[in-house]
């Protein structure tokens, strides 16, 4: 489906792409841009894949630049000049950045051959993921009339996809959509009281790489520690960890080093490991879309895999009265808008555009906010437009010479430790002196023999001086005031479509407990949740397998153990065993064998015999 799309764009029509996780978007805005003369500008939200897409492109030679959160206004000044010169083929921005009229006033003078938006459901208020900066894209078109849009999302229902197209002003009704069908993946809901007992007997029988996801960070280290009191290979993941913990477990866990990460909804985005066998749900998410998120991170490399839902008996019941808790009252609302205020110390008429280092735990340690209540409430205030907070991504150091040739000899004269740094500076970094470029302090201490600190200090008194702009590296998520702050008082929010969200909260949470408490298919269910309502039974979930019913799983359990007896004596073929049983057993005897090589009790060897695993 990708040459489909890839055409369409090449067409000059607006397209929309749903393809699933693992479909391989980014390809189909990439090729057609690189068809085409000009640049092609990529609207995402998430900094940390515009960084990965940034590097990937120019390790390829292929010019390509990033503008999001936190960075300096020189900075973007300079890329969007250099991009309105020609002088990248593809500049990633995120939605809150078009909205500056910096920003418009460049694309104006760009020569665009293509319109990319990526995680495109966030544009829909009927989606689960509402950005409102995304609503500003709309007004780009009328900057850019002739250049085709090409909008790609990996989940969505038909009201999201028809509301794409809408609020994106689309010319024609243009959708190209994958089917979300993965024959290789097993769904299953079990029900269990016990759920570490059961996580533990899962994965001693799925062998291979897997991921665990809970909904709290506490739990995280609590399953590794367990998994690994119990001699499994586990870590755990969340963002409440620094980016050099989170990039090693993440590496470690890639690299097979780690077999099981055991991590919040924090964990997944972006990560491309074909050969994920398991992963297993401790608790049951808010909404489908994003357990088929989840749950698509098994099996990419499309092999056999499970997907593994534990559901208990309260479970139903804490995830309505957390949906609740979802929409706080407008004084929560307001109480921490003016803790943000004094918190940054704006004044009431200032901060628009200002961006500044958040970590939610030190926020909600200096004011007496619950955290989880303070990240419903920030979540709100984004929603409606207030502010924006960025993934925690971090930024390396940057910087440029802006000095002459003089007057830079002249400081390093004066300054011989400055002499040295930058000297390995201006060696290291070709084109230092034409824009900002990313540095690595370390390196350069090093190659200057220095201390770190050392390094620093002089790079930031040469700051000082005039002689080099310098910006730190960035460790923690960007929270951007997108409107002036306003006296709290005077903080309002759209009633009306607070209440229309909260609807549509509470009617994607009871499709997802439709989901786990509904006895059909699983692949079925969550297939006409994502509008493809005629596919068959799956035929390898726990439904049609009948494994998760009490009556047929004691009924299996007699047949296993005869089958389990047979394949001891020697390997034989599916007709072979099912010699040894009646005729009329062969049924149940056939659920019993797919159940079991379901759960790798028995496999088939390369004779085409089966054998015991």
């Amino acid at each position: 489906m990708q040459e489909d799309i890839i055409r369409a764009a090449l067409d000059g029509r607006d397209t929309l792409a749903l393809l699933p996780t693992g479909g391989g978007k980014s390809v189909c805005f990439q090729v057609p841009a690189l068809c085409k003369e000009g640049i092609c500008i990529v609207v995402s939200p998430l900094i940390a894949l515009m960084k990965d897409q940034v590097y990937n492109l120019e390790r390829r030679g292929i010019s390509a630049k990033a503008i999001y959160s936190g960075m300096s206004r020189r900075e973007i000044d300079i890329i969007l000049e250099n991009a309105a010169q020609g002088g990248y083929k593809f500049l990633y921005v995120s939605p809150e950045r078009l909205r500056t009229e910096l920003a418009q006033a460049r694309i104006q003078r760009m020569n665009v051959n293509l319109l990319a938006v990526d995680e495109a459901h966030c544009i829909s208020q009927w989606g689960y993921d509402f950005r409102p900066p995304y609503l500003q894209i709309a007004e780009l078109r009328k900057i850019l009339p002739n250049v085709p849009v090409l909008a790609l999302t990996a989940t969505a229902t038909s009201e999201v996809l028809e509301d794409i197209q809408e609020k994106l002003a689309f010319r024609e009704r243009n959708v190209f959509r994958q089917s979300f069908l993965r024959s290789n993946l097993s769904y299953s809901v079990l029900y269990e009281t016990q759920k570490q007992e059961k996580l533990l007997d899962i994965l001693k029988s799925v062998p291979g790489s897997g991921i665990v996801y809970v909904r709290s960070r506490g739990e995280t280290r609590e399953i590794a520690r367990f998994l690994q009191q119990h001699r499994i290979s586990a870590d755990f993941y969340h963002a409440g960890l620094t980016n050099e913990e989170r990039s090693a477990k993440q590496e470690a866990w890639i690299a097979g080093k780690t077999r099981i990460m055991a991590c919040t909804n924090a964990f997944g985005m972006g990560i491309d490991k074909p050969d994920v066998r398991i992963v297993v749900h401790l608790s049951l998410p808010e909404m489908l879309e994003a357990y088929f998120q989840e749950a698509g991170r098994a099996g990419r490399d499309g092999k056999k895999a499970y997907a593994t839902l534990l559901h208990g008996e309260n479970d139903t019941t804490q995830l309505r009265f957390a949906i609740q808790q979802n929409f706080p009252s407008l004084t929560s609302v307001r109480q921490v808008y003016r803790a943000l205020g004094s918190h940054y110390q704006l004044a009431v008429g200032a901060g628009q555009g200002e961006s500044f280092d958040f970590d939610l735990q030190h926020f909600t340690s200096a004011f007496p906010f619950d955290q989880h209540e303070a990240h419903i409430v920030l979540k709100l205030l984004e929603q409606e437009g207030w502010l924006s907070i960025s993934d925690a991504s971090p930024s390396p150091a940057r910087l440029q010479i802006l000095a002459n040739r003089q007057t830079l000899y002249d400081y390093q004269l004066r300054n011989k430790q400055a002499d040295t740094v930058i000297k390995i500076i201006l060696r290291a970094y070709p084109g230092i002196q034409e824009a900002m470029t990313d540095i690595s302090e370390n390196m350069i201490a090093q190659y200057a023999k220095m201390p770190t600190e050392v390094v620093i200090r002089q790079i930031q008194n040469a700051q000082q001086e005039g002689i080099l702009q310098y910006e730190p590296r960035k460790e923690k998520p960007q929270l951007t005031f997108l409107r002036e702050r306003v006296a709290a008082e005077n903080l309002t929010i759209d009633l009306e479509k607070f209440k229309f969200r909260k609807e549509q909260a509470e009617k994607r949470l009871e499709a997802a407990i439709h989901y786990a408490e509904r006895r059909l298919c699983r692949s079925q269910l969550l297939l006409a949740y994502f509008n493809e309502p005629d596919s068959p039974a799956c035929g390898i979930c726990d439904i049609c397998t009948g494994r998760n019913e009490p009556e047929k799983t004691s009924q299996i359990a007699v047949y296993e153990k005869k089958i389990m007896d047979l394949l001891r004596k020697e390997a034989l073929t599916q007709t072979e065993l099912l010699e040894a049983f009646p005729m009329k057993r062969h049924e149940a005897v056939m659920k019993a064998l797919t159940y079991m090589v379901q759960e790798q009790k028995i496999r088939e060897n390369e004779e085409g015999k089966l054998v015991m695993s």
